[in-house]
């Protein structure tokens, strides 16, 4: 451990595996150290069944569950953009404003039919096709994944790119427009850390850290046990330096096990369902997501539904009512309260790039903004997965030569 390194990356959530990954392409030195024993930090998979029993401190698992080697249960679900609600496609005027976007080109006014991208608000692309308030919450918020309603009065074009992004997924595999990995989400930052390893990047479980080390107000390494090592840059998440980050509110998610689908989505083994805000009288949409024993992380017969929404009362249980009334019967639930916290700064003084906490989203686009916004203020250059997807293809045919 008694080296220097050019980044030290402390916690393996995905956003930290994505980006010791990103750097060791890029061919940076890169330690990378977790406190726990297992990958994924928030986002981890738990395997097996017993050990989220003993997380949330109930008794179990019964019998009727299965093996519990069979389960790997995401504590903090997402889906990767790539039909539960596609009923509302057949409507008239919507179909009519889904083929404007689909054929959309942002640079061929002969697509825009009078639509100026850079100046109409979406609000008027709305008007313009006659659409309802009801098609407008579940355009913003399940297709183009909006968080808020601000997005209505802003230029279209960047809704227009998200809607398009959507149909264009959906269209590649023709039932849904989301990807997930076999046995869990933490198979993914678990795929990022094979990559930096394959780079050369150090990886190590159940490490303590014990003290950042600073000097003239900048990062210059890590001690653990007694050792130190050195870095010029360090990035890590919000648990590691709490008194540099600010608490911005809370996520409660609730993890409930089923024993049959979601009603009314014709016997899916897996879906996004997405509650818009306006719906239930709130601020914020409330996710559910579902998977089950198809995707490797149930027993048979077993499924998995994970609702999240941001806390917006002192009785974060009965905000997510509308959303379990969709799941009932419940066979198990596990409820967890977590805090949500951003850096107080930006990382370029100090060189230390703290990531976001996970949000109550069932997608990954906060987390890519994340991502990439930490990687521009640690390099100065914007994140281009083709660049690095091309270093690594040239690496591998020097390998085979």
């Amino acid at each position: 451990m008694e080296e220097t390194y050019d980044v030290i990356v402390l916690g393996t959530g995905l956003t930290e595996c994505v980006l010791s990954g990103i750097m060791s392409v890029n061919g940076k030195k890169v330690l990378h150290i977790d406190r726990n024993d297992y990958y994924g930090g928030e986002s981890a998979s738990i395997t097996p069944l017993e050990e989220l029993y003993q997380r949330f401190n109930i008794i179990g698992p019964p019998e009727p569950m299965g093996r519990g080697r069979e389960w790997n249960v995401d504590l903090i679900p997402k889906f990767l953009m790539a039909n539960d609600l596609m009923g509302i496609f057949e409507k008239r005027r919507f179909r009519k404003f889904l083929l404007f976007v689909v054929n959309f080109r942002e640079h061929d006014a002969k697509t825009h039919h009078d639509v100026n991208p850079k100046k109409m608000t979406m609000r008027e692309v709305y008007r313009k096709f006659d659409l309802g308030p009801e098609v407008m919450s579940f355009t913003g918020h399940a297709l183009a994944l909006y968080r808020t309603d601000d997005y209505l009065d802003l230029p279209c074009l960047e809704t227009i790119n998200r809607i398009k992004l959507y149909c264009e997924s959906l269209a590649k595999y023709s039932k849904s427009p989301y990807l997930y990995p076999l046995y869990g989400l933490g198979e993914l930052p678990q795929g990022f850390a094979r990559l930096s390893a394959m780079y050369g990047g150090i990886y190590m479980l159940n490490k303590p850290v014990d003290e950042i080390l600073l000097e003239k107000g900048r990062v210059i390494g890590v001690r653990s046990h007694g050792e130190i090592a050195h870095c010029k840059q360090l990035i890590c998440d919000p648990s590691y330096v709490p008194d540099q980050v600010k608490k911005t509110g809370q996520v409660v998610r609730v993890i409930c096990i089923l024993s049959h689908p979601i009603r009314n989505t014709n016997e899916c083994t897996s879906c996004q369902i997405i509650i818009p805000q306006t719906q239930v009288n709130r601020k914020s949409d409330i996710y559910v997501c579902m998977v089950s024993c198809a995707h490797c992380v149930a027993s048979d017969g077993k499924y998995i539904a994970i609702i999240s929404t941001t806390v917006e009362t002192e009785d974060p249980e009965k905000e997510i009512q509308p959303a379990l009334q969709l799941l009932e019967p419940v066979d198990q639930k596990f409820v967890s309260v977590t805090d949500q916290y951003i850096p107080k700064h930006d990382g370029t003084k100090n060189q230390i790039f703290i990531s976001r906490s996970y949000d109550a989203t069932t997608h990954f686009e906060t987390t890519c903004d994340d991502i990439r916004d930490i990687f521009q203020r640690m390099t100065g250059a914007t994140l281009d997965f083709r660049d690095m997807w091309n270093a690594h293809t040239e690496r591998n045919k020097k390998n085979a030569e």
